[in-house]
């Protein structure tokens, strides 16, 4: 199957692939081609340039893109898709004057979700995260991680990777699946944290590696959640079990869990609202990818990763949805996209870059997508006529895209 897409007003982000993330000074620099041609063939990216130098070829479907952009699909490497129900309640306990905190520590939060998730049944899990699926896949994204977490039992936490493997294979975008049983503490396990984290390290993470059922493994390091000690020791039972580390650090505080996740390599922190010198010189030289969450930031009405002050420094910076039922109830990365424009003073070119090339490093997927690249994907967007690229965080509240194409399909 061979699509032609011709007359392209601006094709976005297109990279040799030699380049895996940019940093610094390089997330203002968005690669493009005006009036530009891109072939598809079958499942990849096959050949794209100006107008001009079109080859001839024989398409089996062409689609003229005049006025439009074509940009790859969204990468959005933070989520925890895989949930039962809604918090709608939290929602408006927050309204009232509540915190997040007040509401955990009444039962609330992610142990109010893990008791619903414990409730449902496979079936009905698999069908509640299909439709969300298949909402992110219209909204453009073409690739995405999905975290356990809302089980903290080992049959819930085994329940929900195996839902996540099963959306993997019935869906077409790529799914990277990473173990959260480390995201709060059951109440069975109030006066006895660490009873817990040996149960995650001892019996956790051998039935979640013996499976096969997850590729990272991630922590909520924060105060009154895991601290630093037991963080290092999930960690390293991880990596014994060739899990890849990503952290949830600096959403509340800033507790040394950079720190930590530099030195056991983590792929990714994730979240840092908090951020303090130490965090930044941390994470200079590493290979650590900080990913900002800005949707979880305009919902619960908390800081903003400080995004000009990593990007300044010359890191990296990748932006995610963090789709959940209680902190961030979509997966929206046209609105994530905006929001770090809006409220991060990123520029539009900044936030593409974070949203598509280093979202795809965020879940090791730099080979296969995040950029026009030959050989990589064909999962691209093509947006309605719009005047440029800025307009498209601009008009945040409308809906800018005309077709995804995922694997080389039509999908909206």
């Amino acid at each position: 199957m061979i699509t032609l897409i011709t007359n392209i007003k601006d094709l976005l982000q297109v990279r040799k692939l030699s380049f895996k993330k940019v940093s610094g000074s390089e997330m203002k620099i968005l690669p493009s081609i005006k009036n530009a041609f891109l072939v598809l063939k079958d499942d990849l990216i096959h050949d794209f340039g100006e107008m001009h130098s079109i080859p001839n070829i024989n398409a089996d479907k062409i689609i003229d893109a005049k006025g439009k952009i074509v940009l790859p699909a969204w990468c959005d490497s933070h989520t925890h898709i895989v949930y039962a129900g809604n918090r709608e309640g939290e929602f408006v306990d927050r309204i009232n004057g509540l915190s997040y905190e007040e509401i955990a520590k009444k039962g609330g939060g992610i142990l109010n979700s893990a008791k619903k998730l414990q409730d449902t049944d496979d079936d009905d899990l698999y069908q509640q995260a299909s439709e969300r699926i298949k909402e992110i896949i219209s909204l453009g994204t073409g690739a995405v991680e999905i975290k356990s977490g809302y089980g903290l039992t080992i049959d819930a936490e085994i329940k929900m990777l195996r839902v996540i493997k099963k959306l993997s294979k019935e869906f077409p975008i790529k799914i990277k699946a990473t173990f959260l049983g480390a995201h709060a503490f059951p109440a069975l396990y109030k006066n006895n944290k660490d009873a817990y984290v040996n149960l995650i390290c001892n019996e956790m993470i051998p039935a979640v590696a013996e499976e096969n059922l997850a590729e990272f493994i991630d922590i909520f390091c924060e105060t009154g959640y895991f601290n630093i000690e037991q963080t290092e020791k999930i960690l390293k039972t991880g990596k014994e079990y060739n899990l890849i580390p990503k952290i949830h650090v600096n959403q509340f505080n800033s507790i040394g869990g950079v720190e930590v996740g530099v030195k056991y390599n983590a792929l990714s922190v994730d979240h840092l609202e908090v951020l303090n010198i130490n965090d930044i010189e941390a994470l200079k030289n590493s290979k650590t990818i900080p990913v900002a969450l800005p949707s979880c930031s305009y919902f619960l009405s908390i800081p903003y990763t400080p995004a000009r002050n990593l990007i300044d420094n010359g890191l990296p910076l990748a932006l995610a949805s963090d789709f959940n039922p209680g902190s961030a109830p979509s997966g929206n990365m046209n609105f994530v996209v905006s929001t770090a424009c809006i409220k991060m003073k990123m520029t539009p070119e900044e936030a593409i870059n974070a949203a598509t090339l280093n979202g795809a490093y965020a879940m090791n997927l730099s080979d296969s997508h995040g950029s026009i690249t030959k050989g990589k994907k064909a999962n691209i967007i093509i947006t309605k006529k719009v005047p440029t690229y800025n307009y498209l965080p601009y008009a945040f509240g409308s809906n800018l895209i005309d077709t995804v194409i995922i694997n080389g399909k039509i999908m909206s």
